[in-house]
């Protein structure tokens, strides 16, 4: 077992193969994810049958969508139950693995690599974050294509990090969410408790906040150029102090 291998108290790695993540998080929009994808593709203009990672995929919704696109498709998941339930959706052109983010998993077999939906930052060793762009960056082909996208950090610092703290209690599926939120040093901090019948439970999420500047830090000391950076899924440009998302567009040079 290398360094990297996953400690079973990391926090993502009990609560992203528990059921009630996915029952939590089950209203997601699809047309949205879906959207977002289209307009992503028509933007990169990647070949007909290119090779793509969908990192860190979850139960491969933006995965199943590019390959029915067109394109050749793996999706990396750190969750054994989120890959059980997508590899129900492969195909010749399509295929899932579990996967850690900060390991190589194929040298330089891929067009484009997408971190999508703030699937980066969970660490609690910022040197990890590194390892996984690292990764990436190996696993990419000579001048191909990464997109990391993150939420937008500055609102959030400006909110959370002067005192305001998030509640909100959702029913789902007579499951009871109590979620608290707040920021915590350089991190922001989601609390989960759960009522399931007579089952008492607690998740947290927790990710770095990494401003603009961090990424453009990051991505130089990997050896990655920025090509483009969006601020929403409708890939309208980026706002510092209004943009939802910071979607960057990187390429290995």
């Amino acid at each position: 077992m290398t360094s990297n291998a996953p400690h079973k108290n990391d926090w993502f790695v009990n609560w992203f193969d528990t059921p009630y993540y996915h029952i939590l998080y089950k209203n997601r929009s699809t047309a949205e994810a879906e959207d977002f994808i289209t307009k992503l593709i028509s933007f990169l203009q990647l070949p007909t049958h290119a090779s793509i990672l969908d990192n860190a995929c979850g139960k491969g919704r933006h995965a199943i969508y590019l390959n029915k696109r067109g394109y050749v498709v793996t999706g990396l998941d750190l969750s054994e139950q989120s890959i059980i339930e997508a590899k129900k959706q492969e195909n010749a052109t399509l295929h899932f693995a579990v996967q850690d983010m900060r390991e190589v998993y194929k040298e330089k077999e891929f067009d484009a690599i997408f971190n999508l939906f703030t699937s980066f930052g969970y660490f609690n060793d910022e040197t990890d974050d590194m390892k996984v762009l690292q990764a990436v960056k190996n696993q990419l082909k000579d001048d191909g294509i990464f997109v990391l996208d993150f939420f937008n950090t500055y609102p959030i610092i400006n909110k959370f990090c002067e005192g305001y703290i998030y509640n909100n209690e959702q029913k789902i599926d007579d499951i009871f969410f109590n979620i608290h939120k707040k920021c915590m040093g350089n991190k922001i901090i989601k609390n989960i408790d759960i009522i399931d019948g007579s089952k008492v439970l607690h998740y947290t999420e927790q990710v770095h906040l990494f401003t603009l500047q961090n990424f453009l830090d990051m991505f130089e000391k990997v050896g990655f150029t920025v090509k483009q950076i969006f601020g929403n899924y409708q890939l309208e440009g980026y706002d510092e102090t209004k943009s939802d998302r910071m979607i960057f567009v990187v390429e290995k040079g």
